[in-house]
């Protein structure tokens, strides 16, 4: 355990030492902080408008595995991120 003294600081000076410690925490975090946004799901014809492609095209990359698709009921959706994520960056 270690122990710290503080010599010619009087409490006043700790505490808004400590302050201000804490405002800039606050206001780096503030500032870094993304708030998370809820998930956007996609029918089939919007993924196919989207991406200017052929529901057929959708059917058949959710078929091989290149979209993955969300069931509820008898409807289909597609999660937008993993859309975006299915596009990959070509090397040049």
């Amino acid at each position: 355990m270690q122990t710290v003294q503080f010599i010619q600081v009087t409490p006043e000076q700790l505490q808004d030492a400590i302050i201000e410690g804490v405002k800039t925490q606050l206001q780096d975090l503030k500032q870094h902080f993304q708030p998370k946004e809820p998930k956007q799901y996609l029918t089939r014809q919007e993924v196919a408008k989207m991406l200017s492609v052929d529901l057929s095209t959708v059917h058949n990359w959710t078929k091989k595995g290149i979209l993955t698709a969300h069931q509820i009921g008898g409807r289909v959706f597609y999660l937008r991120t993993d859309v975006e994520n299915a596009i990959v960056k070509l090397k040049n």
